[in-house]
């Protein structure tokens, strides 16, 4: 079969100078048109690129035709394929060597004038920059789709699911697709619902994840199963987050997190050197949690610099400045981040960092410089000892020119804002090297997290994850850490798994811990707890944004310029105007209608 179709012999950017003298038919959007008087030229661009058409004197009733086209008209040229003249080559395109001669020229379809250009405008460091509105885009998503940078990552993601399937397939996994209608087991996020015509007053949920149909695949003896799978989860929006998503969907029996480990890192060294010829090392380095948090303050950390955080409650076990000692008295910790050269920075601009703590929800955020002769310049240095200032700047590897940053309280909420300032800080004073490609896998996650507010406990990951010791994990739930493990990439979560509950006992052991009692886990997990009772194997799965992933490959700013018709951050589609409302006999038809909106005042 012709990979371009019947109508067309070539793809407008496959031609080069071996084609010289080649006849060819081509068929697509007019890019741009060039009238010069007795010549025109025609950039015309399809699927596979532009490439330059020339309509002469020469060419008779086409020099006719090629005048009265406009941009984004459809056609279809008949031509002949010739080397451009010396000088005038065009390497900004891989056809820029040649041209193809029109012998006729076709139009096949007319256009309107587009709301917008399309084309990608750059900034000063060649990636594109949208000129226009977004909702004006997404309005004619059809229209921005066929803009260069969009339109390559629509098939980079294509490309990227196609690897994957290989990956897959070749690894012995099935596809086996799961229900999009299933029941609401809310956790965490929000259930899309759909409710029932023929069961009133009944709704099914879209699915958040597949998480308990693949496990129940384990149990059915399918042993390695796989499903790119659409996702939904109803929560506000950003620029990482859609109400619908992409994942890949991953679930085997009878192995380990060693396994898994290989076969993600097999996945992601074929994705990264077929779509950006980048060689990944393996293995990648891991983290136990504790160790991400303590040194990056993040589960997600971002390795390409260093800058990592540094434990003061040693140095600073007999301090007097208040906010050091109050924190460490109660249990908290004291932790800094050291910023080379930083000394030069402002005093507005240090005022501008402990704004930005603030912001995070910190009471403040203490700083000090290294001066000439190992003194310390901050607005605490006078509450500290000698031995204090000389203990923090070895502690922090500073040297003089450089600024300690210092936080202070509860040990988790100020890990995580000294990470947050680590990033920052690198990120706004050019630190951060692009162009480097940093795994990290973060592994023996907590079991459970306490819920202040709700008191009680949850799951860190999902309530299916297998403790580390199922022994012993009910009695310290606070201590309890799992067999669960994300793949992080440039600070950014690319997924996550873990080795699942396999034992009936211990499942209901976690509901209970989870606040779930017997009725209430038969109600919304009945089906999964039978099946455990059916001779359930040992299993583990992992699941993997296929929209991230796309992001970071094409070098995209939002989800939604990877996602060919994305939501806006209202979770509205500005094109085909949903969600919208529907009429009263459709509302009637469900046994539902629609209360008025609550009155103001």
């Amino acid at each position: 079969m012709n990979p371009y179709g019947s109508m067309r012999t070539h793809g407008t950017g496959t031609l080069r100078t071996s084609h010289d003298g080649d006849e060819v038919v081509l068929a697509g959007w007019v890019d741009r048109r060039r009238d010069h008087g007795g010549v025109v030229f025609l950039d015309l661009r399809d699927r596979t690129g532009i490439v330059q058409v020339v309509a002469d004197p020469s060419a008779g009733e086409a020099l006719q035709a090629a005048h009265d086209v406009r941009p984004e008209y459809v056609v279809r040229v008949r031509g002949s394929v010739r080397v451009r003249p010396e000088g005038q080559e065009n390497p900004a395109i891989d056809t820029g060597e040649v041209e193809v001669a029109a012998s006729s020229v076709e139009v096949l379809s007319v256009a309107e004038t587009v709301p917008f250009p399309i084309t990608d405008d750059v900034d000063p460091k060649g990636r594109d920059v949208a000129v226009t509105a977004e909702d004006v885009r997404l309005h004619h998503r059809y229209v921005d789709l066929r803009r260069p940078s969009l339109n390559r990552r629509v098939r980079v993601r294509a490309q990227t699911t196609a690897i994957i399937r290989q990956v897959m397939e070749a690894n012995g996994f099935l596809d086996i697709e799961t229900p999009i209608l299933t029941r609401s087991t809310p956790e965490g996020a929000r259930d899309f619902l759909v409710p029932s015509r023929l069961q009133p007053r009944s709704f099914y949920a879209l699915p958040q994840s597949p998480q308990i149909f693949k496990q129940l695949l384990m149990v059915a003896g399918f042993e390695r199963y796989y499903q790119i799978a659409r996702c939904f989860r109803d929560e506000d929006l950003r620029a990482d987050r859609q109400p619908e998503f992409t994942q890949l969907d991953v679930e085997a029996s009878f192995i380990s997190e060693e396994d898994l480990f290989a076969l993600c890192e097999e996945m992601m060294v074929a994705i990264w050197e077929q779509v950006l010829g980048v060689q990944l090392e393996t293995p990648f380095p891991r983290l136990d949690f504790d160790e991400a948090m303590r040194r990056f303050g993040s589960d997600k950390p971002d390795m390409r610099f260093g800058m990592e955080l540094v434990d003061l409650g040693e140095v600073l076990s007999g301090t007097e400045v208040g906010v050091f000692s109050g924190a460490l008295s109660s249990g908290g910790s004291v932790v800094a981040v050291c910023l080379p050269g930083g000394g030069s920075l402002t005093r507005k601009e240090f005022d501008g960092w402990v704004d930005f703590a603030k912001r995070r929800g910190a009471k403040g955020l203490a700083w000090g410089v290294v001066e000439e002769g190992g003194g310390l310049r901050s607005p605490l240095s006078k509450f500290m000892s000698e031995d204090e200032i000389a203990g923090i700047i070895a502690a922090c590897g500073a040297t003089e020119g450089d600024a300690i940053f210092f936080g202070a309280g509860e040990t988790v909420f100020t890990q995580e804002l000294m990470g947050a300032v680590r990033v920052a800080l690198a990120r706004d004073n050019g630190m951060i090297p692009e162009g480097e490609w940093r795994f990290v896998w973060v592994t023996d996650w907590p079991l459970f997290a306490w819920d202040d507010e709700r008191k009680r406990w949850d799951s860190t990951h999902h309530p299916f994850t297998a403790p580390a010791d199922p022994a012993t994990f009910a009695d310290d739930p606070g201590s309890a850490k799992s067999n669960a493990y994300d793949l992080a990439l440039n600070g950014l979560e690319l997924g996550g798994g873990s080795i699942r509950i396999h034992d009936r006992s211990v499942q209901s052991t976690v509901f209970e811990l989870l606040g779930i009692d017997a009725e209430e886990a038969e109600e919304r997990f009945g089906f999964l707890l039978r099946g455990l009772s059916y001779g359930a194997p040992p299993h583990g799965g992992i699941a993997f944004g296929i929209d991230r992933i796309v992001m970071l490959l094409t070098g995209a700013s939002s989800l939604r310029d990877v996602i060919p018709f994305p939501k806006t951050q209202s979770g509205s589609d500005p094109m085909t105007e949903a969600p919208a409302p529907v009429d009263e006999a459709q509302l009637t038809e469900l046994g539902l209608r629609v209360l008025p909106p609550p009155v103001k005042g």
